[in-house]
């Protein structure tokens, strides 16, 4: 008897699982964009535990009837392509029909549906692990609605390695993002925990835009509209004085299917350049409309993988769109030759009154004078003042003195060349001289020189004291006169909320008003000029979805020292000298918490092989 067989089929839907269904916002993906290509024009998103207890998706479109709802979750089963070629000419998000089947195997699924062609009667079914456990009749609306509860139940591993709630609820807010923004004419939505995240209505792009990321986006939008024989490109680009230093709101679409590709960002990327500073991104919501023949979308389950069979023309076309565009809305610099800039003058010029040109002569200049008869500051004898005082030009030269001035004395065997004796008495506390240089100290010691980057310096010390402090008392706090009004996305203030109370610990406070930030109070020891750069540092570092809340605290303590740091000043002996001290009181003192070395020696030995 043969050892190879065939796997169940609720074992091969478990391993395809793996792939498809990923986390909860891949349910959330796959639902979505089923109601979608079911040519709803309302879609309910009701999430409850960031997925892990519940995920429901209600929509109001054609729905199934009784025989398509058994078959929807059978594997590889599909009403989106009929043959190969279809692949070719897909109009609709999905098309493997492997979602459903894969959801169901590792999940309690409820479907409950009725198409809009039957009667007043719709059909439930309950399923566990792939099998029908249930099927009835009941009386519904038309269209569909999926509950999807325990998910990974029978997949422990799977489930364990899920994140924090606020991880994987930030992974179903980008996808939730992706899709309403892809389909401005649909009714969105989403709510968790009972709570209302948002509720969308139909409106056209740029309302979708400043629905889901603030009203003061409104007034950063550029439109992007080029019409070609390859693609139509049109959305919006970020104007370049409001890139940020994260990625968070670049999008591209191609036929109303979000996907990422690096060749592209590259070619946007290429139109900001000297219009925005290194390591800053710009924000852009690019559609592409293109012949669906010379595009795959079949690279890879989760379809945000696409390969263009003119990838270069399209990249040509888009770079070109994204100029045109900031030219054309006066965001580019641009050249006036038309101009007349032959009385263009400094500003500083601009201030003085306009002085009449003289030439000045000296009569007096005899150019054949000899140099010996010139008297004014030489001696007369051809050498400067300082050059005299050393005795230069008061011997009558002879050959008898260049012959000794080349001479060479060599030394004898008998005598060494010693160098001074350095003695420790002279490094001593109170008499110690330190240097400054930059961002450096300079302080001798025993073994040689010692060479202290002072900002690092403040930075772990400032980074050991707010540690071991906050945990059991607020930092001190001081009031601004005036508040700090910060522009954030709502996922970023859905953030500071969650966390409001390890903000209040390390000293900082503020009010949300309509997706703006107001800070109010900020820690003692920071200016006010690095507060809307540290709040920026702190939620790019939020952002990092892959980051524990255990480790929130570490990174934004980590943040506060690296930024305060940054406007630190030492200016006398005694701030050198204090600053020395509280760093060799760290327990750690040689490197910052990011690896970067904060004091170095150099030895004498050192030293004496330069000389």
């Amino acid at each position: 008897m043969g050892i190879i067989q065939q796997l169940p089929d609720y074992i091969a839907n478990q391993i395809a699982a793996g792939e498809v269904i990923q986390r909860p916002a891949s349910v959330v993906k796959e639902l979505v964009e089923n109601a979608i290509d079911a040519e709803a024009s309302e879609v309910k998103i009701l999430i409850k535990d960031a997925g892990r207890t519940l995920i429901q998706v209600i929509d109001n479109g054609k729905g199934m009837s009784e025989d398509d709802a058994v078959n929807c979750f059978l594997r590889h089963a599909t009403s989106k392509i009929k043959s190969a070629s279809d692949l070719y000419s897909l109009q609709t998000k999905g098309f493997r029909g492997e979602a459903l089947a894969s959801i169901a195997a590792i999940a309690h699924v409820q479907l409950t549906t009725k198409h809009t062609e039957n009667e007043a009667i719709g059909i439930q079914l309950n399923l566990e692990g792939g099998q029908i456990n249930d099927k009835k009749e009941v009386v519904c609306s038309n269209g569909s609605s999926f509950d999807v509860k325990n998910l990974f139940y029978n997949v422990p591993a799977r489930r364990n390695f899920l994140k924090s709630d606020s991880i994987e609820f930030g992974h179903i807010r980008d996808e939730f993002e992706r899709i309403a923004l892809a389909h401005p004419e649909i009714r969105f939505l989403l709510m968790h925990n009972g709570n209302e995240i948002h509720n969308l209505p139909s409106a056209n792009t740029r309302k979708r835009i400043v629905d889901l990321f603030g009203r003061n986006t409104n007034e950063q939008l550029v439109p992007i509209e080029e019409l070609t024989n390859i693609v139509k490109v049109s959305g919006f680009i970020g104007k370049p004085d409001k890139a940020k230093k994260s990625r968070g709101e670049q999008f591209l679409f191609v036929n109303n299917r979000f996907f990422k590709d690096g060749y592209f960002h590259h070619a946007i990327s290429k139109a900001y350049e000297g219009l925005i500073p290194d390591k800053y991104y710009p924000s852009y919501f690019i559609f592409f409309e293109i012949d669906p023949s010379k595009i795959d979308v079949n690279v890879h389950p989760t379809k945000t993988e696409i390969k263009f069979e003119e990838d270069r023309f399209v990249y040509s076309i888009l770079t070109s769109s994204v100029r045109q565009a900031l030219g054309k809305y006066n965001v580019f610099p641009t050249l006036d030759f038309e101009r007349d800039t032959a009385f263009d003058l400094p500003s500083d010029f601009r201030k003085n009154d306009p002085v009449e040109p003289q030439i000045k002569v000296n009569p007096l200049y005899n150019p054949f004078e000899n140099q010996q008869g010139k008297s004014s500051g030489s001696g007369g004898n051809g050498f400067s003042k300082g050059l005299n005082k050393q005795g230069f030009g008061q011997v009558q030269q002879t050959i008898t003195n260049w012959e000794e001035f080349y001479k060479i004395q060599e030394l004898t065997g008998d005598e060494q060349l010693t160098l001074p004796e350095i003695e420790e008495s002279n490094f001593s506390k109170d008499t110690t001289q330190l240097l400054f240089h930059g961002n450096y100290i300079v302080s001798p010691c025993k073994s040689g020189l010692m060479v202290i980057h002072f900002r690092r310096a403040y930075e772990r010390i400032l980074y050991t004291d707010i540690a071991s402090k906050f945990i059991h008392s607020p930092l001190s706090s001081q009031s601004l006169l005036f508040p700090i009004t910060i522009s954030l996305h709502r996922k970023d203030l859905d953030f500071w909320n969650a966390n409001v109370s390890l903000f209040k610990q390390l000293g900082f406070s503020g009010t949300i008003d309509n997706l703006e930030l107001n800070i109010e109070g900020i820690p003692s020891f920071l200016s006010a000029e690095d507060t809307t750069v540290l709040i920026e540092e702190l939620l790019k570092t939020a952002g990092q979805k892959d980051i524990e809340k255990i480790d929130v605290a570490t990174k934004f303590i980590e943040k506060i020292a690296k930024i305060s740091s940054r406007s630190k000043k030492i200016d006398t002996q005694e701030a050198a000298q204090h600053l020395i001290e509280e760093l060799f009181q760290c327990e750690e003192h040689q490197y910052t918490t990011d690896g970067k070395r904060i004091v170095s020696t150099l030895a004498f030995s050192e030293i004496d092989l330069k000389f």
